[in-house]
Formats: C-alpha cells, sequence, structure tokens
C-alpha cells in the first residue's frame, strides 16, 4: 500500500512542471525561431522549384520535345484507323446475329461472371 501512495503521490508531483519567470518570452522566441525557419523553407522550395522548371522547360524545348510528340500522334492515328478499317467487314458480321433480350440477358450474365472472377482474383492477391 505504501508503495502505490508513493508512487501517485511522485505522479502528481511531476504532472505539472514548475512554474518559470520566463516562461511566456521562451515561448515567444521558441514560435518566432519556428515561423522563421519555415519562411526560409517556403522560400528555398519555391526557388529551387521555380529553377526546375525553367530548367526542364528549357531541356523541353532544345530537343524537339513537340515535333517528336506530332510525329508519334500521327502514326498512331494512322495505326488506328487501319485497325478500325480490318474491324469494319467484322462488324457486319454481328449485325446478322438475333439481338433479342435473351442476347441482353445472356451478354448481362456473362459480364456479371467475369465481374466474380475478377473480384475472387483480387480477394486471392490479398
Amino acid at each position: 500500500m505504501a508503495e502505490l501512495d508513493f508512487e501517485r503521490r511522485l505522479e502528481r508531483l511531476f504532472a505539472e512542471p514548475p512554474a518559470f519567470p520566463d516562461a511566456e518570452a521562451f515561448a515567444s522566441r521558441v514560435e518566432q525561431k519556428l515561423t522563421r525557419g519555415w519562411n526560409l523553407r517556403r522560400w528555398t522550395i519555391g526557388v529551387a522549384g521555380l529553377a526546375g522548371g525553367v530548367i526542364g522547360a528549357s531541356q523541353l524545348l532544345m530537343s524537339n520535345f513537340m515535333r517528336q510528340v506530332e510525329t508519334a500522334s500521327e502514326g498512331s492515328t494512322q495505326l488506328l484507323q487501319a485497325g478500325v478499317q480490318q474491324l469494319a467487314p467484322r462488324a457486319e458480321l454481328l449485325s446478322m446475329l438475333p439481338a433479342g433480350s435473351s442476347v441482353v440477358w445472356i451478354a448481362s450474365g456473362m459480364a456479371v461472371l467475369a465481374i466474380g472472377f475478377v473480384v475472387t482474383r483480387v480477394f486471392e492477391e490479398f
């Protein structure tokens, strides 16, 4: 019993820090230092970001990036058009299929089944 009383009294004594006469001045000095540090960090990060952005933009302009993007987009457009032209005859075969409500229900069931397989696969991964 004596040990519990002693421990509780000791905890009460150390729970409250002693009050110092210059506590408010100390707290204000610490806050000023922290504020000054954050302002300096913000300015440093901003200047570094601006310099990095200027360097990155100049590198993109010097490497003919826009011409390469245009060339790549022209090639992909031609490839996409060729793929669509190859699929056009196959699309005519789809129009011959019966498009009744049973086809819609079968397609819906297949979609639900596919989602079920995906969900079980995801759960197996975890």
